[in-house]
């Protein structure tokens, strides 16, 4: 998933119906088992996470 946030820093990502976790519950996890990984926005079943470039960001999160 490293290689992944470093070739594109967003990511979308699905939750499978069969998920444990309900959809923001899954992102709140995935974002705080994954370092320096935002949660930008949950639509549906998709989660949108952020991670910058560690040595080139493109993007820059409002805050």
């Amino acid at each position: 998933m490293d290689e992944a946030f470093n070739n594109r820093e967003l990511l979308k990502v699905k939750v499978l119906d069969t998920a444990p976790l309900e959809q923001k519950e899954a992102a709140t996890a995935v974002a705080q088992g994954l370092a320096g990984v935002q949660v930008v926005q949950v639509i549906g079943k998709t989660l949108v996470l952020y991670r910058p470039h560690p040595e080139e960001p493109e993007i820059q999160l409002p805050r």
